[in-house]
C-alpha cells in the first residue's frame, strides 16, 4: 500500500467496514421484507427465492468473469468503480415497480456488489499481517452486525411507515456518501503490482491448478450453503410458525446485531490466540444446536425467540470469521485478488443456488404457515458438520 495519503490500519478497516455495511444492508433487508414483498407484489415462495438468488447468481457470474483480471489493477480504483455501480443498482431497486424490474435491479446490485465485496476482503488480506488476520476480518464482519442491529430494523420501519421501496432509496443515499469518503481517504493499494516476476495471466492459470485454493473455495461454499439454507426463509417462518408479530421482526435483527457487534471482534481475537479451527469447531457445534431448536420449536414467547436470534447471530454468523481468515491465507499475495474474486464468486453462486433450492422445499399454506422448514434445518446442520472436515484440509500458503 502506498504511503500517501496516510491512513492507519484501524481507520482503513473501519472505512472498508462502512462499505461492507451498505453491501450487507442491501442484501439483508430483502429477507425480512419477505412477508411484505410477497403480499404486495403477489409473490409465492419460489418467486421470492428467485429474486433473492438474482443478486447472488449475478455476483457469482460477474465475479467469475472478473477473476482473471482482478490482480491487474490498483485495488482502490477497482473498488471505487464497482461500488459506484452497486449504489446505482440499489437506487434502481428503490425505483422498481414490478417483480421483473426488481429482479433486474437485484442482479445489477449483485454484479457490482460481489466484485467490490471481494476487493474489500483482498485489501484486508493485503494490508493486515497473518497474525492479526482473524481480528481484521472480525472488524469487517462487524458491518454485518451493524447492518442487522441498525440498518435492517430501520429499513423495516421505513417499509412499514412508507413502502417497501424506502429502504433501498435510503441505502443508495448512504452508499453515495460512503463512496465520497472512500474516494477522499482510501490510498492506492497496488503492492501486488510491484512484486517482481508477476505475470497475472500465468498466475491465474497456476491458481486454477492449485488444489489448496479449491479446498478454500469449497470451505466457503459449504459454509454459505449451511447458512443460506434457512436464512432467506427465517422471517416468514418466524411470523407464520413461531408466532412472531410482523411488526416485531425488527427486534430479531436488532438483538442479533447488537450482540454480534461485540462478539464479532472477540471471536476474531480468540481465533488468532487459540487457533482458527478450534474456534470454528466451537461455533459450528453450538450453531447446529441452535438451528435444530429453531427449526422444530413451534410457537414460542417473544423472549425465547429473541434469545434464539442472539445465539443464532453469534454462532452461525460468527463461524465465518475464522473461516474467512483461513481462506485468505490459502494462496500467496500475488494471486490473492483473483483468488478472493473466485471465493466471492463461489460464495454468491452457493448462496443464490441454496436460496433457490430452499424455495422449492418449503411452501406457504393459506394461513401463512411455512411447511417443511425443519427439512431446511436438517440440511443446514448436515452441511455445517461437513464443513469441519473441509476446514482441516485448508493449508496456509504464506
Amino acid at each position: 500500500m502506498d504511503s500517501a495519503p496516510r491512513v492507519s490500519e484501524r481507520m482503513l478497516l473501519l472505512l472498508l467496514a462502512c462499505v461492507q455495511f451498505t453491501h450487507i444492508m442491501d442484501f439483508m433487508v430483502m429477507m425480512p421484507l419477505g412477508p411484505q414483498l410477497m403480499r404486495e407484489l403477489d409473490l409465492d415462495t419460489t418467486s421470492f427465492g428467485h429474486i433473492i438468488s438474482a443478486f447472488a447468481l449475478a455476483a457469482g457470474v460477474v465475479g467469475l468473469a472478473m477473476a482473471p483480471f482482478a490482480d491487474r489493477f490498483d485495488r482502490r480504483k477497482l473498488l471505487l468503480i464497482c461500488y459506484a455501480g452497486f449504489a446505482f443498482g440499489t437506487l434502481a431497486c428503490g425505483l422498481a415497480t414490478t417483480p421483473g424490474m426488481l429482479m433486474a435491479a437485484r442482479a445489477m446490485c449483485g454484479a457490482f456488489g460481489g466484485v467490490s465485496g471481494a476487493t474489500i476482503m483482498t485489501i484486508v488480506a493485503d494490508v493486515v499481517p497473518a497474525e492479526r488476520r482473524a481480528r481484521g476480518m472480525g472488524i469487517i464482519m462487524t458491518a454485518f452486525s451493524a447492518a442487522a442491529a441498525l440498518g435492517v430494523p430501520l429499513g423495516l420501519k421505513l417499509a412499514q411507515w412508507w413502502k417497501w421501496e424506502a429502504p433501498f432509496l435510503v441505502i443508495a443515499g448512504v452508499a453515495a456518501a460512503v463512496w465520497v469518503l472512500l474516494f477522499r481517504v482510501l490510498p492506492p493499494v497496488r503492492s501486488h503490482l510491484d512484486i517482481a516476476g508477476v505475470n497475472p495471466r500465468k498466475d491465474f492459470l497456476t491458481l486454477l491448478k492449485d488444489r489448496n485454493a479449491w479446498t478454500g473455495i469449497a470451505l466457503m461454499m459449504i459454509c454459505v450453503m449451511s447458512h443460506f439454507m434457512i436464512i432467506p426463509y427465517l422471517s416468514p417462518y418466524l411470523v407464520g410458525n413461531v408466532g412472531l408479530a410482523e411488526d416485531h421482526l425488527f427486534l430479531i435483527y436488532l438483538v442479533g446485531g447488537v450482540v454480534t457487534i461485540f462478539t464479532g471482534p472477540y471471536v476474531g481475537k480468540l481465533a488468532d490466540r487459540h487457533g482458527r479451527f478450534r474456534v470454528f469447531s466451537i461455533m459450528i457445534v453450538i450453531a447446529c444446536c441452535v438451528v435444530g431448536h429453531m427449526a422444530t420449536s413451534g410457537p414460542l414467547p417473544l423472549w425465547h425467540t429473541l434469545l434464539n436470534a442472539a445465539l443464532f447471530f453469534t454462532f452461525a454468523s460468527g463461524r465465518f470469521i475464522p473461516a474467512q481468515a483461513t481462506i485468505s491465507l490459502a494462496v500467496p499475495p500475488a494471486r490473492r485478488g483473483a483468488y478472493m474474486s473466485l471465493v466471492a464468486c463461489s460464495r454468491d453462486l452457493a448462496s443464490g443456488a441454496t436460496a433457490d433450492i430452499g424455495g422449492k422445499i418449503v411452501t406457504l399454506t393459506a394461513s401463512g404457515a411455512m411447511l417443511h422448514f425443519d427439512r431446511l434445518g436438517l440440511l443446514a446442520i448436515t452441511l455445517s458438520i461437513c464443513s469441519l472436515f473441509v476446514f482441516r484440509l485448508v493449508k496456509v500458503a504464506e
